[in-house]
């Protein structure tokens, strides 16, 4: 498996569990324990200083992960509107689309724009 495919199976997998509630749920039992021991460190600046640093890193790999799925479901989205609009009999190989790598859905928005140029090249 490619380097994106891999990407994309771990980047949609932690999108999906990070959205549950019991994703939620663990965070804030996370926050909870790690409050309550701060008696038993006596709030000292290490104690502190693992929620910080736990939390940005977290933090930062989210933003990346995140964003890599809503570019692909919003170049699937595109796609298969851009399809919607061109036929009248929307082909059925568009659905989940947005499961694909990046750049297999931009493969599969760029054919929609040439066939797009060519129905409007012969209305002209």
């Amino acid at each position: 498996m490619t380097f994106d495919g891999t990407f994309t199976r771990i980047a949609n997998r932690v999108a999906h569990v990070a959205g549950m509630p019991a994703a939620f749920i663990a965070c804030c039992l996370v926050v909870l324990v790690w409050a309550v021991s701060g008696p038993l460190f006596g709030f000292s600046d290490t104690w502190q200083l693992i929620i910080n640093t736990g939390t940005t890193i977290i933090t930062f790999l989210m933003v990346f992960l995140i964003q890599n799925t809503q570019n692909r479901d919003g170049a699937a989205l595109q796609a298969k509107l851009d399809e919607l609009i061109r036929v009248t009999a929307a082909s059925n190989k568009f659905i989940g689309i947005e499961h694909l790598t990046e750049q297999e859905v931009e493969e599969f928005r760029l054919r929609c724009e040439r066939a797009a140029k060519k129905a409007l090249e012969k209305t002209r």
